[in-house]
């Protein structure tokens, strides 16, 4: 009976002990099986319990099976126009939650190039996806050619553009605003539309400002996305929506740049004369996040 309770004591004592990971047998077995196999693909973070992955680039989530995530999907801004011209609209922001699957494409949209000093409307953002959601690339903002005068459509709409009172872009339902008019018979563009409010319209020689973006914390901490870009304009050029989109060109200087991976609108030029161009816009970012344990 002695030998006996000395065994029984000697097992319990190393079945509560960190070391019984090393015993193998049925403890290593339920330990391996409770640890959850990662997934693959972007940079890969942690916060608050959960696992982060952030596709700057196009990339790919590879999991083991298949699991619920939430996500994050923003596409490029739209490039601002030139000659008096609005500022690009902001890329669609879409966020929720999917069933990922084992492989699962994150397509990361390009921000579109903003007008050389022509009059011409800027250029497009390019879409993202990811999970078989798609949100769509930011609206050019208008220039002063009679064709090119209103602001694309888009995620968010661009600014329209002088001289002739064009409209702003349309946004996309669920992803973004529309754009701000023009000036009329004055040199300046409306802003840009953004995730979170539309593009302000030109006054007088005043360009419109770019729409406030939408923030979200799916990264761990609050930021800031698809704001846009502000017109250009002959007395005062428009305030982008956020810091990270473009802001519009004064006189005979160009549109600022949008930065990468937050998909704002590029900054609309006022120039008539010097060579001034619109911003481009910045591109887009996807990022997934689901439970680490």
């Amino acid at each position: 009976m002695r030998r006996l309770s000395v065994y029984l004591f000697v097992t319990t004592a190393l079945s509560l002990t960190p070391s019984s990971a090393q015993i193998p047998g049925i403890f290593q077995s339920l330990l391996v099986a409770s640890s959850p196999l990662p997934c693959t693909g972007g940079t890969i973070t942690s916060s608050g319990g959960n696992t982060i992955h952030t596709f700057t680039s196009n990339g790919t989530l590879t999991c083991p099976t298949s699991r619920t995530v939430s996500y994050l999907i923003v596409a490029g801004g739209g490039g601002g126009g030139s000659q008096g011209a609005g500022g690009g609209g902001a890329g669609g922001m879409r966020t929720g939650t999917c069933a990922s699957g084992t492989s699962s494409a994150a397509v990361v949209g390009g921000g579109g190039a903003g007008s050389p000093n022509t009059g011409n409307r800027g250029t497009a953002g390019s879409d993202s996806s990811f999970c078989s959601i798609t949100s769509t690339g930011g609206g050019g903002g208008g220039g002063s050619n009679g064709g090119q005068s209103t602001g694309g459509s888009g995620g968010s709409g661009g600014g329209g553009s002088y001289p002739s009172s064009a409209n702003g872009g349309a946004g996309t339902g669920g992803q973004g605003s529309n754009g701000g008019g023009g000036g009329g018979g004055t040199v300046s563009g409306g802003g840009g539309g953004g995730a979170g409010a539309v593009g302000t319209d030109a006054s007088g020689g005043t360009a419109g400002n770019g729409g406030t973006g939408s923030a979200s914390s799916i990264s761990g901490s609050s930021v800031t996305y698809a704001c846009g870009g502000g017109g250009g304009g002959d007395s005062a050029g428009g305030t982008a929506g956020c810091a990270t989109a473009g802001n519009g060109a004064t006189g005979s200087s160009s549109g600022a740049a949008a930065t990468a991976n937050f998909g704002g609108g590029g900054g609309g030029a006022r120039s008539t004369g010097a060579p001034g161009s619109g911003g481009n816009g910045g591109s887009g970012i996807v990022i997934v996040s689901y439970s680490s344990s």
